[in-house]
């Protein structure tokens, strides 16, 4: 083929592949028209939220306030105790045999005095009836050596006998009375024996699991009882407290005073009973570095059970006047303790505290608040020196809501 056939070949192609490109080129184009409208989109948007957000911080901060208060704080501390019976006694027969018979039943309330079980008392009858014989003949003994004693006397009298006849039956009588103190104090001892086979309670209580049932032979004083009694009106609960509370239990007990506590159950939803100090132990405890104490409770309503593990919260003392706000209202910085107060204007100032005590979910406050001022309480994580804020009214809380707090708000020592 010539050069002029394949020029003019070529010239009749070229228009065909440019109109087969010409649709790609068109889609190129409005997939970029469309990559660069979702890109003004996006940054538009971005402005739009930096500007809201700026707006939103730029706005007042909502805060909800409490006022400093001047009122008497009353110091409590905290600390787990251990319910104790007042007397718990491991009832034993003090003799030998078969037990006969139990007049008590598991778990029952019994009196001091009551019957409470009956060995057999048949082998100690036997044996006081023995004694009483052995008595009563040593009695007619006797009484036969002082009639002689007298006839004797009076034929000495008449100088009828020796000296020596009288003596010897004065020394008889003696044997003979000697005898009969021994006899009786055997027939005391048979009685004695008997009665200890009827078994008596000797405290009041609350009876435990029997250990022995009828029928059994028992051991005099056996190291397993019969049965226990625990006393429990009145009732203990021994605590702890640390040794820096030593000081205002001594002042507190040399002056007089009844320190009250209570105790609660363990959750610390219920208190259970009030009650006093009853004794402060003679040492401190060196590894623990507490003092032991024991409070006693009437306990007339049996709420307080031996062995139970229960809250004791005990009222130190009372701090009058003192300048005091919700311990959840202070914050923790590098410079102390602090808060922030609303001012005159409406804008948020920090001031830093030196604390006092802290109890019943509020802290005594020592220097940097005067009791006047306006405490944030919540909002505090937007809020910095000089910000403006808007005071939110706090929500009415229903009465018995405002008891089940109170309730259970912790309270301790600083």
């Amino acid at each position: 083929m010539s050069e002029a056939e394949k020029s003019h070949s070529t010239s009749k192609q070229t228009p065909s592949r440019q109109s087969k490109l010409k649709p790609f080129k068109w889609l190129i184009i409005v997939v970029l028209l469309i990559l660069g409208l979702i890109a003004a989109w996006k940054y538009w948007k971005s402005t739009q939220t930096v500007a809201e957000e700026y707006s939103q911080w730029s706005k007042p901060v909502p805060v909800r306030v409490v006022p400093v208060e001047r009122s008497d704080l009353q110091q409590q501390v905290k600390a787990i105790g251990t319910v104790i019976p007042s007397q718990m006694v491991n009832v034993q027969s003090q003799v030998s045999g078969r037990l006969q018979q139990l007049y008590f039943n598991e778990g029952q309330t019994v009196r001091k005095g009551q019957l409470l079980a009956l060995i057999d008392p048949a082998p100690f009858q036997v044996a006081l009836a023995q004694a009483l014989g052995t008595q009563q003949q040593h009695f007619a003994q006797l009484a036969n050596a002082q009639t002689e004693l007298r006839r004797y006397e009076l034929l000495y009298q008449r100088d009828s006998i020796a000296k020596q006849q009288v003596e010897q039956q004065q020394a008889l009588v003696k044997q003979l009375q000697g005898q009969s103190q021994a006899n009786q104090a055997q027939v005391d001892a048979a009685k004695l024996q008997l009665s200890y086979t009827k078994i008596h309670a000797p405290i009041s209580g609350r009876v435990g699991f029997r250990m022995k049932d009828v029928g059994n032979l028992i051991q005099a004083n056996d190291s397993s009882a019969l049965l226990s009694i625990t006393q429990v009106s009145p009732i203990y609960v021994q605590f702890a407290l640390p040794e820096q509370q030593l000081a205002t239990l001594r002042g507190a007990q040399q002056a007089g005073q009844s320190l009250a506590l209570s105790a609660w159950d363990r959750s610390e939803q219920q208190q259970l009973a009030t009650g006093k100090i009853h004794a402060l132990d003679n040492q401190i405890d060196l590894s623990t570095g507490s003092i032991k104490l024991k409070a006693i409770f009437n306990n007339q309503d049996d709420r307080l059970f031996p062995n139970q593990f229960v809250n004791v919260k005990l009222a130190l003392n009372t701090i009058a006047n003192a300048v005091n706000l919700p311990s959840d209202a202070i914050q923790h910085g590098a410079k102390g303790p602090y808060v922030y107060i609303i001012n005159k204007d409406n804008k948020a100032e920090v001031r830093v505290l030196q604390l006092g005590i802290n109890t019943q979910g509020r802290t005594e406050i020592l220097s940097g608040l005067n009791g006047q001022e306006r405490v944030v309480l919540e909002g505090i994580d937007r809020l910095s020196e000089g910000k403006a804020v808007q005071i939110v009214q706090q929500k009415a809380q229903h009465p018995a809501e405002n008891q089940v707090a109170a309730a259970s708000t912790l309270v301790a020592s600083p």
